[in-house]
């Protein structure tokens, strides 16, 4: 997919031609190695270059869209760079529909604000890396690795059928040598995944609020877990694919599904989830990786008669305790820890840890315990960055 390049460093040096009403602007930047785009066709940002979406890459500017018949200037509802947007008409992992910059070899942490969308995912290098970025303006970050010498980037599905929206986009280079930083995989459904704004949402996953208790000084997190996923989809859809391109020796991937599993509509019976499951699991542990299985927690109001909550018949949970055994991975059982946790805290407490109306989501407050019960028990595993 990769175009060759010309000269690299001409990004910081071309100008950009603006979109009708707006002015030429020499590209903006930070710093040495970092840069800032703003994109649409409206007024551009302080410190920010200027993309309209008709600007066609170019070697010598180093920066530009691959294919900008496919792109659309949009307003968007936000203020500063989330005012307006591009909107990308040809989607897909693989699409070559891409936003061009390049780049020296390095790793990089990608900035990315999205314009007007209801659910969108940024993919990379022919792979997802940030999935279902929900709401108006939403904003999250990646490392990725830069080998070629371009960084290929859209905004894609999501949710079939939205407008997938870029307002801005911020790189800066983090080391001249292309690893990541040691990070931790995580895979899901909708109790795992990110939900936004990141820091302020209503209803949260547990891996959203997992960083809270890692040291990640040592761990950066990349939540891939998504809303209704099953092993099936994970596996098949893009998720298990963009973790194998990535993971490396002294990485983890934290693995949790089963309550989508069960649902008659998936026609999943619980030795097809094993079977995806096993594969998943031998794929990332042959790239040199820790595997860590965890069982999903109950519902709110799975309380008997004593003011117990036991929810230990739920959600293929003895498939995911043989897998542990059979294929030696740690694993946290959390739907065990989370029942013990609820019993000590009470049906009323514990169903305030939910959201409204909803017995099996829980809120942000929900999450952050589930993730501190996870840390706990890695911890106590004696797992490193816990």
């Amino acid at each position: 997919m990769k175009w060759k390049k010309g000269l690299t460093g001409m990004l910081l040096a071309a100008f950009l031609c603006g979109a009708t009403g707006v002015g030429i602007a020499p590209p903006a930047h930070a710093s040495a190695g970092e840069y800032k785009f703003d994109f649409g066709g409206g007024t551009v940002e302080t410190g920010y270059t200027g993309v309209s979406a008709s600007l066609s890459y170019d070697s010598a500017r180093g920066y530009g869209f691959r294919t900008p018949e496919n792109m659309r200037n949009v307003s968007a509802s936000g203020t500063g760079v989330a005012s307006d947007a591009v909107w990308f008409l040809a989607t897909g992992t693989k699409s070559e529909n891409t936003f061009d910059v390049d780049l020296p070899p390095g790793l990089y942490e990608v900035s990315v604000t999205l314009g007007d969308t209801s659910r969108s995912s940024i993919a990379a290098e022919g792979v997802y890396q940030v999935i279902n970025m929900t709401g108006n303006g939403a904003k999250d970050r990646f490392q990725i690795p830069v080998t070629d010498g371009q960084l290929n980037l859209l905004v894609t599905e999501g949710k079939e059928g939205a407008v997938f929206t870029l307002s801005a986009l911020e790189i800066k280079q983090l080391s001249s040598n292309p690893v990541t930083n040691r990070t931790i995989y995580i895979g899901g459904d909708s109790t795992v995944c990110n939900y936004y704004p990141l820091d302020s949402s209503v209803q949260a996953g547990w891996g959203q609020l997992l960083p809270k208790f890692v040291n990640t000084n040592t761990f950066q997190i990349r939540n891939m877990a998504s809303g209704g996923q099953i092993a099936r989809g994970f596996h098949q859809d893009g998720q298990l694919e963009a973790i194998v391109q990535y993971i490396k020796p002294g990485d983890y991937f934290i693995l949790q599904l089963g309550i989508n599993d069960t649902n008659p509509k998936h026609n999943e019976s619980e030795a097809e989830f094993k079977d995806w499951m096993r594969d998943m699991i031998r794929q990332v542990k042959a790239k040199g990786a820790t595997v860590i299985l965890s069982t999903p927690q109950g519902r709110a109001t799975d309380f008997n008669a004593n003011n117990v909550h036991n929810a230990e018949n739920r959600w293929y949970r003895s498939a995911i305790l043989a897998l542990a055994q059979e294929e030696q991975t740690p694993l946290v059982d959390l739907n065990v820890l989370s029942s013990a946790y609820f019993t000590s805290i009470g049906k009323d407490a514990t169903l305030a840890l939910y959201m409204y109306g909803d017995t099996l989501h829980p809120n942000y407050e929900g999450a952050r315990e589930l993730a501190r019960l996870v840390a706990q028990d890695l911890k106590r595993q004696g797992l490193s960055g816990f």
